[in-house]
């Protein structure tokens, strides 16, 4: 009994020696080390930003097509052509890897003057060629002319990778600049006190300057001359928005 006794009395003690604190020198103090808030309260504010730069890669679709009573034939006459076309193309110094087949078909001619009768059939093998350097892009295009491709679909003017992230960069770097400038003009006018950037968004786009298509006529007894393709320039765009917390 004696030993329940003593712990009995010091806890009693303790909690007296409490009380009697707490009457004399007011409440215990507690410490707050953290303070976590919620705030929906935001300001958002677009900017714009761009950089130029002459293009330094073409990517040109060329294609053939060829007509024959029979399918056979009229795949062997597309095959040998397309068949040249790349042999030449490689010996500009495109790499093999940047000619690709993007489509081939065979369609049945029809004569409906006769109940929808098969005539023939031609067959269409287009190449898509990542010219590089951009120089080669008008002899690239003579060269597949000469040698049979009669459909020149398109070409385009790009960046190289190294390059589209350089124009980026730098246009991303005006565009925040742009963004900044505004939130600050824009929240003075309205007195709104602005806070940290608590979220950013992107949005890019690049303007490559585009070829129209054209068919050469196979029965062309006249040779074409040079072509001359200029790449110009092209303009890289990015929009970025800003979200503050506002007070």
């Amino acid at each position: 009994m004696k030993e329940l006794k003593t712990p009995f009395f010091t806890i009693f003690f303790i909690f007296l020696g409490l009380f009697l604190y707490t009457q004399l020198s007011g409440p215990i103090p507690f410490f707050i080390n953290s303070l976590q808030t919620t705030k929906t309260s935001m300001f958002q504010v677009e900017g714009s930003g761009k950089a130029t730069a002459v293009p330094d890669t073409a990517m040109i679709s060329i294609g053939v097509t060829q007509k024959s009573s029979t399918v056979v034939d009229a795949q062997a006459k597309t095959n040998s052509l397309a068949s040249k076309i790349i042999s030449d193309i490689k010996k500009l110094g495109i790499d093999e890897k940047d000619i690709k087949t993007v489509n081939y078909s065979i369609n049945p001619d029809y004569d409906y003057s006769q109940g929808q009768t098969i005539t023939g059939y031609t067959v269409n093998q287009n190449l898509e060629i990542k010219v590089k350097p951009i120089e080669k892009v008008n002899k690239a295009i003579d060269t597949a002319t000469a040698d049979g491709a009669n459909l020149v679909q398109g070409a385009s003017f790009i960046f190289s990778d190294e390059v589209q992230k350089k124009l980026e960069d730098e246009a991303r770097k005006q565009a925040v600049n742009n963004a900044k400038q505004k939130a600050e003009s824009l929240a003075k006018a309205a007195g709104i006190r602005l806070g940290k950037i608590i979220d950013v968004t992107e949005t890019n786009q690049l303007n490559p300057i585009p070829l129209r298509q054209a068919l050469i006529g196979e029965d062309m007894k006249v040779a074409p001359p040079s072509t001359e393709i200029t790449p110009g320039q092209n303009t890289v765009n990015v929009t970025v928005t800003l979200s503050y917390e506002t007070y």
